[in-house]
């Protein structure tokens, strides 16, 4: 059975007021977890950490997971991100392990898409209450899914954005990443492929912009009370040993191994964050 939750005060003993919808989030049994609900975690997330090192989108699974384990929509956003980092440093390690990086092209981005994901990651924890997120995100996991199969080719004919659409691409990516984070890895495939860099290259300066993403992100979310630590924690186990996993598969061309199973996972678990089934 699903943990369950209770309203609580919406003053901390400390003085500090609380956004409303953290109401949501106190565990009425001590954050105890099912077996059932620590092996999809730690399952989901070593799967997820491999789907995430080969192109992305990996939240696509993990934050239904993590409702599906009785996490509410927005802590499990924010709990997500503790698993997006590991799974992002594991998979950074490996890429330079076996001569695959360009940190010039991160450096080059990188203040555009931290700032979009400070913005993004705020708004999100401000505006919606987790149902509203979990409706929110059940739409967003079929398109985004879509994206997914469609694998981006580098530009031939060497032309690239100017520097003005280039910022503002990257920070329209931190903001939608820092907000909803699923999906974001593949919008940096499609966005780094535009400007020449191979498949392989793209993944791994494409890992190292998501732990910026989430390095941001995450303070956000626990300041305003949207983060859960045991279920974050046994899922970012599975994301790190994933990422490692994700990494060797990705130089090795074996996304194929995995990506069908992907497929069916997310349009199971949309269902459910949409009540189309379940309860």
């Amino acid at each position: 059975m699903a943990a369950s939750y209770e309203p609580a005060v919406t003053r901390t003993t400390v003085g500090l007021d609380v956004h409303p919808a953290v109401l949501e989030c106190r565990r009425t049994d001590g954050a105890r977890l099912e077996v059932w609900e620590i092996a999809i975690l730690a399952v989901g997330g070593l799967f997820a950490g491999a789907i995430n090192a080969i192109a992305g989108g990996a939240s696509l699974l993990t934050v239904p997971l993590l409702v599906l384990a009785g996490v509410p929509g927005n802590a499990a956003n924010g709990s997500n991100r503790l698993g997006v980092i590991t799974s992002s440093a594991t998979a950074a390690i490996e890429f330079r392990r076996r001569g695959v990086h360009d940190f010039r092209k991160v450096w080059s981005v990188l203040p555009a898409v931290v700032a979009g994901s400070l913005v993004g990651s705020f708004g999100v924890s401000r505006l919606l209450d987790s149902d509203q997120f979990e409706k929110a995100f059940g739409f967003l996991m079929v398109p985004i899914l879509i994206l997914s199969l469609r694998k981006p080719k580098p530009r031939a004919d060497g032309t690239t954005w100017p520097r003005w659409l280039t910022l503002l691409v990257f920070f329209g990516i931190g903001l939608y990443g820092g907000a909803f984070q699923a999906g974001i890895g593949l919008l940096l495939i499609v966005a780094l492929s535009r400007s020449g860099l191979d498949l392989v290259l793209a993944n791994s300066v494409k890992v190292l912009v998501n732990l910026a993403v989430s390095l941001v992100a995450l303070p956000v979310f626990v300041s305003q009370g949207f983060f859960e630590w045991l279920p974050a924690v046994i899922l970012a186990t599975g994301f790190a040993l994933g990422g490692t996993l994700g990494a060797a598969v990705s130089v090795k061309g074996g996304e194929r191994v995995i990506r069908p199973v992907m497929i069916l996972a997310v349009l199971a678990l949309s269902g459910r964050l949409l009540g189309l089934y379940g309860s």
